[in-house]
């Protein structure tokens, strides 16, 4: 039992060591304090640890604003550490920035941190710009020629637009866009060959960054090729639907033709049958005329004489027709002699 009291004594002379260095971060204030950053023991460094917020970060990040002379206030980093900032990421953009005579406030950093944005990058790009490719984009000439082109657009960070500006894809559609308009506006594809350079100084006098987060400085066109022949092709395209239609309209007629053909011979047999009808009709016709005594024998027989020195007429002729003309062997025989 008297063993147990001193270490008793001792784990809870231990523990209040403990919670005394936990609350009183001693460490953090003696580097602070000869980095010549002034922290109060109880009013800063407690109270964080009373508000649960980790002093170190909030201690380095001061003292290397400090050393950069950016003098920046405890409870200023310690609000945008709470707000979920990143404190260190703004101390190099504040240091970046006022190496570079940008202009850059605590506030507006803390506030491009806070948007998502990487404050220190947009730094960086503002200070070196940056080159972005447009992907190759194919517009239409006035020739009906189609041009491909692809640009290189410069930009740099406007940090003043760059909360709630428009991102890089917005600048690479804006170009894009204004390509193809000066392309399209071309009386032909050889003018665009000729001077490239008027697709970027008209693109560029578009203001196209207009409620963008970058400014941009220059517009090159790093490429252009010729592609196909659209106006070509479309013409030829529209020759063989025009040739389909003619077709069909053709094939309409004559089959409306075939249809004619067909009602006519359809007449023609019908004019026949009605003709072979009216024959049949004669032999009855002639038996009334005997019964009634108005036609005598006489009369039969000359009418059929008649018709019988018809038909030998009509033989006669049609056998002398035959014989005038020339047979295929006889034409043969006339085209070896000649």
């Amino acid at each position: 039992m008297d063993l147990a009291s001193p270490i008793l004594i001792i784990g809870f002379v231990l523990f209040g060591v403990f919670l005394f260095f936990y609350f009183v971060p001693l460490g953090l204030w003696v580097t602070a304090f000869f980095s010549g950053v002034r922290v109060a023991i109880f009013g800063d460094l407690v109270a964080m640890r009373l508000r649960k917020v980790s002093p170190a970060p909030i201690i380095r990040a001061a003292i290397t604003a400090s050393k950069a002379g950016l003098p920046i206030e405890i409870n200023k980093l310690e609000a945008h550490f709470l707000a979920g900032g990143n404190i260190m990421r703004v101390i190099q953009a504040l240091i970046s920035a006022d190496k570079a005579n940008l202009g850059l406030t605590f506030e507006r950093a803390a506030a491009i941190d806070l948007a998502g944005r990487d404050v220190f990058q947009a730094v960086q790009i503002s200070v070196n710009p940056k080159v972005i490719d447009t992907p190759p984009i194919t517009a239409l000439a006035k020739d009906g020629i189609q041009v491909r082109a692809i640009a290189r657009v410069t930009v740099r960070a406007n940090l003043e637009r760059l909360v709630g500006g428009a991102t890089e894809e917005t600048i690479l559609a804006r170009v894009g866009e204004g390509i193809v308009t000066t392309i399209g506006s071309s009386p032909n594809h050889k003018a665009v060959l000729e001077n490239p350079d008027s697709i970027s100084k008209m693109v560029l006098s578009k203001g196209l960054d207009s409620g963008t987060a970058f400014e941009i400085l220059s517009i090159d066109i790093a490429d252009v090729d010729v592609g196909e022949n659209v106006g070509a092709k479309l013409q030829t395209d529209q020759a063989e639907a025009d040739l389909k239609v003619a077709r069909a309209k053709a094939e309409e007629r004559r089959a409306m033709a075939v249809a004619e053909e067909q009602e006519f011979k359809a007449k023609t047999q019908q004019a026949k049958a009605e003709v072979i009808q009216a024959e049949a009709e004669v032999p009855k016709a002639i038996a009334d005329a005997f019964r009634n005594g108005n036609l005598g024998i006489m009369d039969y027989y000359n009418m059929k004489n008649v018709m019988a020195d018809t038909d030998m007429r009509t033989s006669i002729a049609t056998s002398g027709a035959e014989k005038s003309r020339p047979s295929e062997e006889e034409d043969a025989i006339r085209g070896k002699k000649k």
